[in-house]
């Protein structure tokens, strides 16, 4: 069985920089794409950001650009999200998923339990 688990949520100030982590279980983490993706109260859940198995090519949503930067570490079968210039509306709990790099959540196959993260102003 494969798990995901996050860490690295928290609160932060608006401007502040926080980095989570997904650390997957298993020993072929370095043959997926993984992703972040948020749900905020209220709203769907949403693409943050993905990365193919090496590393080579990442995808970013539109509000991630400039700001959160998706990588990876296949010896230590982790995937991380450093956020950076953080909003409130940032404000979310954060998942990690495995299978894909791309915006459709169906291409996902397994998921983490969440990381909350909350900005204030």
């Amino acid at each position: 069985q494969v798990q995901l688990v996050e860490s690295g949520g928290g609160l932060v100030q608006a401007g502040g920089s926080l980095r989570l982590s997904c650390a997957v279980s298993g020993r072929t983490f370095s043959s997926y794409s993984m992703g972040w993706f948020r749900l905020a109260p209220g709203k769907e859940r949403d693409f943050v950001a993905g990365i193919n198995w090496s590393g080579s090519s990442t995808n970013y949503a539109d509000s991630a650009k400039g700001r959160f930067t998706i990588s990876r570490d296949n010896a230590k079968n982790t995937v991380y999200l450093q956020m950076n210039s953080l909003k409130r509306e940032d404000t979310a709990v954060y998942y990690c998923a495995r299978g894909s790099y791309y915006s459709n959540p169906s291409a996902y196959e397994y998921w983490g339990q969440g990381t909350q993260v909350t900005v204030s102003s």
